[in-house]
């Protein structure tokens, strides 16, 4: 019986706990502060993300110590906003994930180094890419915390410990996937949130409905171009595995699977994105800065863009939406003529 610990208690880790807990799983929940600790077990709820959630304390220990979530687990999900993971690592011991299997739930590439959180780790606490998995969805946290029918996606490269610690979430509003991708998806999830403040940027600009269907299928297109020139080899569209064993539960991976295009739909079109609605402040008029501090989240598309722009300079992928996005966000591009551009370049 895995013991698992969740690093970060935003939106996204407070609805992985909601989850485990759910399905009777006692497990260590690290926030990084004592007063926002103390009013959760007050409330017996995350009173700053998915207050609807309630827990039974008993199933939570809740500390401020990372370290101690991850001697206590033999599984980690790591929860925390790209941004700020080498600033949460920057203390512990250098031999601590020894034997730990890590699960990212982080929907980023590490801004400082531009590096995905599996390079991070492999060369500062020497974890093998065998023991790293990635939780995707298409899976929003508010439908999570209001129990609606959702899809998590678990990634890895040991296809048995990926059926394994999905096991622990599959229940009645949880569905799983399993792939065997583990830096396709990382990737995909990179691009999906700068796609979808593109997608937000259209919104805010009072575009329809049309052109949004047609930005997010060449997004789409861009993202597969990409992960094929990556050397990413998830981009065979229509082609299902009938080989694979049952438990897997999916089709090939490719990149019109849920873990790809679904999570670009759903981070594009729906309310809860908050990639989507930091775009759309910006098509509205708003300041990059302005936009970030209204948001109370992390809109992860904003580094990520600057950081696909520098990595694909070694990829030399053609991207012109994600590198028009770029320019608005890093380069004070006019919303406006970005997104005149962009319609200029769709088929």
């Amino acid at each position: 019986m895995n013991k698992f610990g969740i690093l970060g208690s935003g939106s996204w880790g407070t609805a992985l706990a909601k989850i485990l807990t759910d399905n009777g799983h006692e497990i260590y929940l690290w926030n990084r502060s004592a007063e926002a600790i103390a009013k959760f077990k007050e409330c017996k709820h995350n009173p700053q993300y998915l207050s609807s959630a309630h827990f039974d304390m008993k199933q939570l220990k809740l500390t401020t110590d990372a370290a101690e979530v991850i001697n206590h687990s033999d599984v980690i999900i790591i929860a925390i906003p790209s941004a700020y993971v080498i600033e949460a690592f920057s203390k512990l011991p250098l031999n601590i994930f020894v034997d730990k299997k890590v699960i990212s739930a982080v929907k980023g590439i590490i801004p400082s180094n531009n590096k995905l959180l599996n390079d991070y780790l492999k060369e500062q606490f020497e974890l093998p890419l065998e023991n790293y998995f990635a939780v995707l969805g298409p899976c929003h946290a508010e439908e999570v915390a209001a129990e609606k029918l959702s899809y998590l996606t678990f990634a890895g490269i040991d296809e048995t410990a990926s059926v394994d610690i999905a096991s622990y979430f599959k229940n009645n509003y949880i569905n799983t996937v399993i792939n065997r991708d583990i830096l396709g998806v990382q990737y995909a999830s990179i691009l999906k949130n700068i796609y979808a403040v593109g997608a937000g940027i259209a919104h805010g600009l009072e575009y329809g409905d049309n052109f949004q269907s047609v930005l997010i299928a060449n997004s789409a297109d861009e993202m597969a171009s990409f992960l094929r020139r990556a050397g990413i080899v998830s981009t065979v569209v229509g082609y299902l595995d009938h080989d694979q064993p049952e438990a897997l539960h999916s089709a090939n991976n490719n990149y019109a699977a849920s873990v790809y295009l679904g999570d670009l739909l759903v981070t594009c079109y729906s309310l809860f994105s908050r990639n989507r609605t930091f775009g759309n402040m910006v098509g509205k008029g708003y300041s990059v800065k302005a936009a970030q501090l209204e948001m109370n989240m992390v809109a992860e598309g904003f580094h990520a863009s600057k950081c696909m722009h520098i990595l694909n300079e070694q990829v030399k992928t053609e991207m012109p939406i994600a590198e028009t996005i770029y320019k608005i966000l890093w380069k004070e591009l006019p919303a406006d003529e970005g997104l005149s551009y962009i319609e200029s370049i769709l088929v």
